[in-house]
Order: C-alpha cells, then structure tokens, then sequence
C-alpha cells in the first residue's frame, strides 16, 4: 500500500513548610552556586534513574524524539531543495505507515518535474542501481548517491519522522524489509544495495540474515559507523560517555540494559551474512571508536574473504567524527568502486 505526497523533492524547586538552616543558606547564595548544585544533582540522577527507567534506554538507543528538522514538513521534499525527490507512504504491518523518499538519479532532475508516484516507480526499472539508505541520526546521501546515477530511498522507521508507531527492534526490521521487498518488486533485476549508518547498521544486519534465512541475499551491503550490538554501543553513547570515568558506574547500567530487548547483534549477523560488504568509519569517530570497525571487519572477513568485504578508513585529523564521512571528495569513487564491483560479481 502507498500513497503519493508530493511530487516535488525531500528549576529546581522545593515545597514544604520547613526552612532549616541549609535551604535557607542554599538559596540565598549566589546563582552560579545554585547552578552548580543542581548540576551535581542531574549528574548524580540521571545514572540512578537509567537503573529504574528502561524506557528511558530505549530512547538513548534511538533518539527518535530528538528532531533536528521539527519544524520542516517531510512530506515537502522540495524544502530540503531535493528537487527530484517524491514523498510516498508504505504499509509496513497494520497501523504502521512509513514515510519514504525516493530520489532518481540526476540525469533525470527535468524529467522528474511535476511528475507523480507512478512515474517515480516506473523509474526504479531503467536499470540503475538503488540503494536503500538506513539512516542512524543524521543527513542522508541523497545528493551523493544521485549524482553517481543511482536510486535511493530513505524510510524513516517507525516512531521516526512521519512515521507511524514506535521503534522496536523486530519492528524496525520488519519496517526495512518491508522497503526492501517493495523495491524488488518494482525494480526488475537492478541492483539493490543497503547503506547503514549508525543505528541503521544494526537494522541492516538483521535485515539481511532474515532475508538469508528466506534464501534472499542483498547484492550489496554498506555499514558506516558500525557498532557490534547495541549493548556494547551504550558506553560511547554521547548522553552516557561521561560517567563510564567513575569507578563502579557499571552498577547502573548494565542490569537494566540487559533486561531491554534492543540487541542489534551486528558481529553475530556478520558471521552470517553472504552479501559483499563495504565498512566505513572515521578513525576519529568518538561513538563507535575505530577499533569496533577494526574487529567487524576481521569477523566478515572469517566468515567471507577479501575480495567481498572491504574496510575503507578515514584519518582522524579530517574531523569527520561520527556523521562527517559523506563530505568526503573521495567518497564517490569509493562508492562508484563498490557498485561497480558488484556488478562483477552480479555478471559473474
């Protein structure tokens, strides 16, 4: 099921009758001091409330309340000056739909003026590669991956965006291979790469193994910023980093932690995927450290060889951290490099 959107382009306070001598003193000092008090108490809270708030992990896994374009319409492609980009809507499961962009390559940017839904599906058969692009938190690559000649379509999961529900693991899963199999679908025998980034590596993963265990596997896989399950990201997150310095911290968070179901098991999927493999990662990135990519790319390696998994790094003085690599010059001949082996290997 999908329906078209446009067709342009994508204080502190206390209560109580008794004033004893500390509150009054407190109160009467100087603001920075009371600044300085309560930041001790948010510091000393926030790890004791993760204990008891397993809610709350979910969101430091997702940040999908944190939005960055909160005022821009997503179904208006065409105010993020994307202007060969159509919004559409697809039925993952019952009540939940997801908001997909899909951007045609460059060459068509005239063409694709004032054209509707069916047009833009129609294009997916011209025989260029697509790439479904998993976001994390951050800028897609519509503009990079367009300009190279290829598809792309970016859904927001579930909970993200203006999409319906909210996030899961098994549900954004689902969420993704709903996109994948409705690209197949209308795509002929093109190429059809997924690009994780972030959280989207982890949604990428398992998109992958549950379509192997269907005897389905992805002609092309890239994963930028990789993590090797969401356990093991937590301690680098950028909401937490700052108390893994103290000594016994650990008490807080890995009880609960292992009580939530998000997992996200990137190196186990690894061991079984067959699809080609492209790492990426920042050497400077100060979420997922580079030495993670280091050893996802030695457990795809095992369970592959290298002429189908790759690592590209990139040096730490670019400062490109976490979300910076697609300012990268380089990058679009590492992608065109990619694409083009994977057709070798689709050709034979």
């Amino acid at each position: 099921k999908y329906t078209s959107g446009s067709s342009a382009t994508r204080g502190l306070a206390m209560k109580g009758t008794t004033r004893d001598h500390l509150c009054v003193s407190v109160f009467r000092s100087p603001s920075w001091l009371k600044r300085g008090l309560f930041g001790l108490l948010v510091l000393f809270l926030a790890p004791v409330s993760i204990k008891f708030l397993l809610d709350l992990i979910q969101h430091f896994v997702y940040t999908h309340r944190v939005r960055v374009l909160f005022f821009n319409d997503l179904s208006q492609p065409a105010d993020f000056s994307l202007n060969h980009t159509i919004n559409m809507y697809l039925t993952s499961e019952e009540g939940i739909s997801l908001g997909v962009w899909h951007t045609v390559p460059d060459r068509l940017w005239k063409e694709a003026q004032g054209k509707d839904l069916d047009w833009y599906q129609k294009s997916l058969t011209d025989g260029s590669p697509i790439f479904i692009y998993l976001h994390g938190n951050t800028v897609v690559y519509l503009q990079v991956l367009s300009a190279l000649g290829y598809h792309v379509l970016v859904p927001d999961y579930r909970g993200f965006g203006d999409s319906a529900g909210e996030p899961t693991e098994p549900g954004l899963t689902t969420d993704a291979l709903c996109i994948y199999h409705w690209v197949k679908s209308h795509s002929g025998n093109s190429l059809v790469i997924i690009w994780g980034h972030s959280l989207g590596t982890g949604v990428s993963t398992n998109t992958a193994v549950k379509l192997a265990d269907q005897g389905v596997i992805f002609d092309g896989v890239i994963l930028e910023g990789a993590f090797n399950s969401a356990r093991q990201e937590i301690p680098v997150h950028p909401f937490i980093w700052y108390y893994w310095k103290y000594p016994g911290i650990g008490i807080f968070f890995p009880k609960p932690w292992d009580r939530n179901v998000v997992v996200f098991p990137t190196e186990e999927n690894l061991k079984k995927m067959k699809s080609p493999i492209l790492f990426l990662h920042s050497e400077d990135d100060h979420l997922v450290p580079i030495p993670i990519a280091q050893q996802l790319y030695e457990v795809a390696l095992n369970a592959q060889n290298a002429e189908r998994v790759k690592l590209v790094t990139f040096d730490g003085s670019l400062g490109y951290l976490h979300n910076g690599l697609y300012r990268d010059p380089k990058l679009p001949g590492i992608l065109k490099n990619f694409v083009q082996s994977l057709q070798f290997l689709k050709n034979g």
